[in-house]
């Protein structure tokens, strides 16, 4: 197959165009959000007494606290107790350490509240049926495993993957194995509302790609950047996609490009997952497109589709737009960049 490449030069200085979308005023949507900080109990538990401090963590945090242990740290039930403690043991001993420069970074977790508690707004403005999170939860776990999740109306930061993008051990080969530099360069304080709220998002909206072409797979991705960009309106556009912002300021200027190695290509109906998977998700580069160039450039290009929608017809609210056939928006938008 011809493939038709367009190469993003590492040396070009591009000034991105930053859509500013006007907010709706969420003023009197109340939003309190608790905040309770689990590394902290965690990492004083008395060493010399792990059985009983296990004990009281899971007393005091009665369903977080199986689950950091079971699903986070992996204890298996059927080991016995001793193995467990000193399993309990070896990673307080291992992670101190991030734990400390955790609570450094985050020594006033009070502007990232805040920031969440403003996106809950918009939250239950846009979707007020949807149980919108009362809770936040910080933890500190392995730093190969789970970070940000969505539980029990709970927003759960691990804040072992926000320490910064320079912290140390991120650049370890054994955590590279699992978030190698292009994902842990997003490791920063800054993705923490971002990560929360694209967990709500998928939470709404589950992604269903199965046998689905690869232009509907990118109009459904960029549908959900679309929603998170109202949901966290503070961002950069580049760090809801997970780009840098050089990346996503050469993407803008080389859309047309970009488009056209999908359509010269015969690439937008394809349904062969070999096809679709260079071009949608997580990844270092697009081959065809040069060693500078973004991964997961179709949801990039779905995402330029759903804002020519949103332009065309602006009354459109975002339940409506979620639920609109893919096919049906990317007929409407007659893209062409």
């Amino acid at each position: 197959m011809r493939i038709l490449s367009v190469l993003f030069f590492a040396g070009i200085l591009l000034v991105g165009c930053n859509e500013q979308n006007k907010q709706p005023d969420v003023s009197n949507i109340k939003a309190d959000l608790t905040v309770r900080r689990f590394e902290k109990d965690l990492f004083a538990t008395d060493t010399n007494q792990l059985a009983t401090g296990m004990a009281e963590i899971i007393s005091k945090y009665p369903d977080f606290g199986r689950k950091f242990n079971s699903i986070i740290l992996n204890i298996d039930p059927r080991w016995s107790n001793d193995t467990a403690v000193d399993y309990f043991r070896g990673f307080l001993r291992t992670y101190r350490a991030v734990n400390d420069s955790a609570q450094k970074v985050f020594a006033n977790f009070e502007p990232f509240k805040k920031q969440l508690e403003q996106s809950v707004k918009y939250l239950r403005h846009y979707f007020p049926s949807y149980p919108a999170p009362k809770r936040i939860i910080t933890y500190v776990g392995p730093m190969d495993g789970y970070g940000d999740i969505l539980d029990e109306g709970t927003f759960i930061v691990g804040l072992h993957q926000h320490i910064g993008e320079n912290f140390s051990l991120y650049k370890e080969d054994w955590v590279r194995q699992t978030y190698p530099d292009y994902i842990s360069n997003r490791f920063t304080p800054e993705y923490i509302a971002v990560n929360a709220m694209k967990n709500i998002v998928l939470d709404m909206f589950p992604e269903q790609s199965e046998d689905k072409s690869l232009v509907v797979q990118m109009v459904e991705k960029g549908k959900r950047l679309y929603l998170l960009q109202q949901l966290v309106p503070s961002a950069k556009e580049h760090q809801l996609i997970g780009y840098t912002q050089k990346q996503y300021d050469e993407s803008l200027e080389r859309e047309a490009l970009i488009w056209d190695l999908f359509v010269q290509n015969g690439f937008l109906q394809s349904i062969d997952n070999n096809v679709i998977k260079n071009y949608i998700g997580e990844g270092p580069k697009t081959q065809e497109l040069g060693e500078a160039s973004p991964g997961n450039i179709g949801s990039f290009c779905g995402w330029q589709i759903v804002k020519k929608y949103m332009q065309k017809f602006p009354g459109t609210s975002l339940d409506s737009l979620m639920n609109t056939d893919a096919e049906i928006i990317f007929e409407k938008t007659k893209y062409k960049p």
